[in-house]
């Protein structure tokens, strides 16, 4: 598994004063963040992510985000991000004036990780943000380690993923052989490169590697 970079805090408000505040708050207790004054900015830098960012983020992160400002609001910002399938990687913790707590509550019921009414305790405030980025974390090792299993899936010939379909199973090299009208040394040699190619040593952990990919996605 790759290491992961630095985390990262987003900070989406259109006050300077706030973001300026918030980013001394995170360098405090040692985070780094980047400020965009709009959810078009946000928005934007999203865009110019090469390969459409398809493995961003690659360090944990997440955003804090103004329900309300000029332009796109923070909420039309979250659906996009929900579109995105951007989530998991990239909690998102919504900041609120009284007015808006309804909206950022139905908010965390679409995904949203949490919302922080202002005026804010600066210490509850870094805590969620310290959780968030914790589990942006484990989203980002889940979303990894499964783009490296499709990778050797990808890697196994036709024959190979039979065989390991029917390994998983649970089925002896004889059964194996019999179904595939194959001979008993070609499912070993078949079953031998399988286990090679997907780096295990069993069947057993074939199968868990394989199940936790199914849980992944389902």
């Amino acid at each position: 598994m790759k290491p992961q970079s630095l985390p990262m805090v987003y900070l989406v408000d259109d006050e300077d004063v706030v973001r300026d505040a918030l980013a001394w708050l995170l360098r405090s207790r040692r985070l780094l963040s980047e400020g965009f004054g709009s959810a078009e900015a946000f928005e934007a830098m999203l865009d110019h992510l090469p390969r459409q960012g398809a493995d961003w983020p690659n360090a944990p992160s997440c955003l804090l985000l103004d329900v309300r400002m000029p332009g796109m609001s923070g909420l039309a910002l979250f659906e996009r991000l929900v579109e995105r399938g951007l989530l998991r990687t990239l909690p998102v913790i919504f900041l609120t004036g009284h007015g808006d707590v309804p909206t950022a509550v139905a908010a965390v019921k679409q995904g949203a990780y949490d919302f922080v009414e202002k005026p804010f305790s600066d210490n509850a405030l870094v805590d969620r943000v310290e959780q968030a980025l914790a589990r942006s974390a484990e989203a980002i090792e889940a979303r990894d380690a499964q783009a490296v299993l499709g990778h050797r899936v990808a890697e196994l010939t036709e024959r190979e993923r039979e065989v390991m379909q029917l390994v998983v199973q649970g089925l002896p090299n004889k059964l194996i052989a019999d179904q595939l009208n194959i001979s008993v040394r070609t499912v070993e040699v078949h079953r031998a490169r399988v286990f090679e190619k997907m780096d295990v040593k069993s069947a057993v952990e074939l199968s868990n590697l394989l199940r936790g990919d199914n849980a992944a996605h389902g």
